[in-house]
């Protein structure tokens, strides 16, 4: 099975690494860009065929590993 995991700065925190991305792309001629939130994009192969358990498991590996949850949100996706 596989899982996609989405990790995003949550909205009422600054995101300093977006605001670096945002003053480049400026610099390079993209003024029509106004906002840039960075994250971290992940997939993962899990030998398992248990959905409900792989949702339990990613979770898990979200909540103690992948994601700060103070100031980081995540969704994930599972194929298969």
């Amino acid at each position: 099975m596989k899982a996609t995991v989405y990790v995003t700065i949550k909205q009422n925190v600054l995101d300093p690494q977006g605001s670096a991305v945002q003053g480049a792309l400026h610099s390079m001629g993209f003024a029509e860009v106004e906002k840039v939130r960075v994250g971290k994009y992940l997939e993962l192969e899990l030998d398992t065929t248990d959905r409900s358990e792989a949702e339990a498991r990613i979770t898990a590996m979200c909540e103690k590993l992948l994601a700060n949850t103070v100031i980081e949100d995540y969704r994930f996706e599972l194929e298969g």
